[in-house]
């Protein structure tokens, strides 16, 4: 029990320190983009970078191979926190992960509901109707340090069960709303490289090589195949041993352990900085209320709190669920706005939604003052709580 909890301190840690380094470069990527530099922050993310062995490649601009690359591997990371997390964490018993459960679903269904009516009357915008069910982690909990002693322990446990389970319904929402045609060779080889990771977890091999080769096979073809190579990140994930022989440290654990401070600290910020650049030129109160930007700020910023706070009480007063020890409503409410900050993932959804670059303009912005707004009534809600013994 107390090295399950260690981790879980270890992982906020690191998150929160995470999120500090996210904000730092999400701020430099936007003051780059409304400066000269901006052509140049263009054409760099505009790079083809091309990878193959003769005739069979890849080439992509530099963009591509962060959004679909470097997050493979952030996906990688979160499919081991959802298999660590379901099997002995915080979803591993129901009296745990309802609460959690009912707060992430309330979560995701609000804010794509608010979305898709102010984007009614304009179709082609519905696409986007997964932008505002996201929540970053990172952010959240690294404004949530913020608030000191006035925010307990549990509170920490139970935003960052939401964000897992948030995380989960976005690898799902992706997998089957953001799949383009697909070709069933590559798809078929892909699967034999996840039965042959599932091959080796069944022999207990506890190495990282063979499930590194596996892993760049089966993100090749699944990149190949049509379906979000980010996927590949997290069938891989699933298939890692979470329990090893003679006593020794799972090999999940060590992949974790290992891979957390890089994501943290350079992949997420990376990504931030490649995705954040909102060119503020020009915006007006017009651009503010068009339909896409409204329906993703409208939807992070209102429909996240409302879904999650609906649903938590519902849980409450139903007796289905009950509050984690220390916790108020108010601060549950709180953690309810923080989970408004969609930030990376927002982002992440609305890459893969939209291709033109007024469209893609409009969703940062979107993503950027609803997050933005969360994080800060927040942060407020909190901070005014009084202390609590964690």
């Amino acid at each position: 029990m107390d090295k399950t909890f260690s981790r879980i301190q270890e992982f906020i840690r690191l998150e929160t320190s995470g999120g500090i380094i996210l904000m730092i470069a999400a701020v430099f990527a936007m003051i780059i983009a409304n400066t000269p530099l901006a052509t140049l922050y263009d054409a760099i993310l505009g790079t083809y970078i091309k990878v193959g062995i003769g005739s069979f490649e890849i080439a992509k601009p530099a963009i591509l191979w962060i959004n679909d690359g470097l997050m493979a591997i952030f996906f990688f990371l979160v499919g081991l926190e959802i298999k660590r997390q379901v099997l002995v964490g915080e979803l591993s018993s129901f009296d745990k992960a309802i609460l959690p459960i009912m707060a992430a679903i309330g979560g995701m269904a609000v804010p794509g509901l608010i979305f898709a009516i102010i984007n009614w009357g304009t179709p082609e915008n519905l696409n986007g109707w997964a932008i505002p069910t996201a929540t970053d982690i990172a952010f959240a909990l690294g404004i949530l340090a913020l608030v000191g002693s006035r925010a307990p322990i549990a509170l920490k446990i139970f935003l960052l069960a939401i964000a897992i389970i948030d995380d989960l319904g976005a690898i799902v929402i992706i997998a089957i709303f953001y799949t383009s045609e697909l070709s069933i060779n590559a798809l078929t080889i892909s699967m034999l490289g996840f039965a042959a990771a599932v091959a080796l977890n069944r022999m207990r091999i506890q190495r990282t090589t063979p499930y590194l080769l596996v892993g760049i096979v089966m993100w090749v073809f699944v990149l190949k195949s049509g379906v979000h190579a980010t996927l590949a990140g997290v069938l891989i994930a699933f298939t890692i041993p979470l329990k090893a022989k003679n006593g020794d440290e799972a090999l999940l654990y060590k992949m974790e352990h290992g891979l957390h401070p890089w994501v943290a600290f350079l992949i997420l910020p990376v990504f931030a900085f490649a995705n954040a650049g909102v060119n503020f030129t020009g915006i007006g109160i017009d651009d503010l209320l068009q339909p896409l930007t409204l329906g993703i700020a409208v939807g992070l910023f209102l429909g996240k709190q409302i879904g999650v706070f609906l649903a938590a009480w519902i849980g409450v007063k139903s007796g289905i669920a009950r509050l984690p020890e220390n916790v108020t409503w108010q601060h549950v409410y709180g953690v309810a706005c923080l989970t408004g900050v969609g930030f990376t993932m927002s982002l992440f959804i609305g890459s893969l939604a939209f291709d033109a670059a007024t469209e893609m303009n409009a969703v940062r912005l979107g993503v950027v003052l609803g997050s933005v707004l969360s994080g800060l009534f927040g942060y407020m809600l909190l901070n005014s709580a009084p202390p609590k013994s964690a």
